[in-house]
């Protein structure tokens, strides 16, 4: 009977020794289930943020491939026109040319037959840039020295900015070697100091800042002045072609710069400066 009452019994040892193992096992395989849902919480979030890029991204795109196609059939369009006018316009100044030599001993008819021919050249002048716009503008980015550019530009600019008595202050590197198309760059720039000058009052200042930009990758070219500013309700406006609030002008200049900066996958921005004045920031 001793005996066998021995061989019933059971010890609690082993059975506390398993459950707490059993225990530290489940503990582990939380711990590690914790730590693969923090992991895929992750990389959720992280795809979530790439899918929101990529989807602001893609908007982007298809807002600037829409604007490309909308410029092309506008510029088809303007281009058939433009040549339209041109051929007569030919004709026009040849027969004026003639009429001032037959009229050069009368000075009033031959004073009224140059204003013919002066408002002709005028409109070859617009016909010029219609034309300009019209064609695609494809940029040969070669080694080059945007400090040299900013001189050319600023050079060119100098009959504009004696009539306006206005300053040209320059702030950038002696030279700065960039890999861009010199002439487009150059043309973009000239239009943007020409279209600054032309905003100032008398005696006004416009600035250009130019030099490497790491984000961009290449560099940045900013040109601002003390000007009015642009109105609010038109500066999304800016950059459309034949878009102006001038008298005078095609509304072509700020759509052509905008063209030469896209064709150097680049971005310029219109905003208005806090001191007051435009402000054009490129950025390629």
């Amino acid at each position: 009977m001793t005996l066998q009452a021995h061989n019933l019994s059971t010890d609690p040892t082993p059975n506390a020794a398993d459950n707490a193992r059993r225990i530290e096992e489940l503990g582990r395989i939380i711990m590690a289930y914790s730590d693969v849902t923090e992991r895929l919480q992750h990389s959720h979030d992280q795809l979530l943020a790439t899918v929101q890029l990529l989807t602001e991204e893609l908007g982007e795109k298809n807002r600037l491939l829409e604007r490309k196609q909308r410029l092309a059939a506008l510029g088809e369009m303007a281009a058939g026109l433009a040549h339209e006018i041109r051929n007569p316009l030919g004709g026009i100044q040849l027969y004026a040319s003639m009429l001032a030599k037959d009229v050069e001993d009368r000075p009033a008819s031959h004073s009224m037959v140059l204003k013919i021919s002066k408002g002709v050249k005028h409109l070859e002048s617009l016909v010029s840039q219609v034309l300009q716009f019209s064609r695609e503008i494809t940029a040969t980015p070669i080694e080059t020295d945007l400090a040299e550019i900013v001189r050319a530009a600023v050079e060119l600019a100098t009959p504009a900015r004696d009539v306006k008595g206005a300053t040209v202050l320059v702030n950038g590197p002696g030279t700065l070697p960039v890999v861009a198309d010199p002439m487009l760059i150059g043309q973009a720039l000239l239009n943007l100091v020409l279209n600054a000058i032309d905003a100032i009052d008398n005696a006004g200042t416009v600035t250009i800042d130019y030099g490497p930009d790491p984000e961009a990758g290449r560099f940045k070219l900013v040109v601002a002045d003390d000007g009015p500013g642009i109105p609010q309700n038109i500066l999304d406006r800016i950059f459309n072609p034949f878009f102006t609030t001038k008298d005078t002008g095609t509304g072509l200049g700020l759509s052509i710069v905008h063209r030469v900066v896209e064709a150097h996958d680049g971005s310029i921005i219109a905003t208005n400066a806090d001191g007051g004045g435009a402000r054009f920031e490129v950025r390629i």
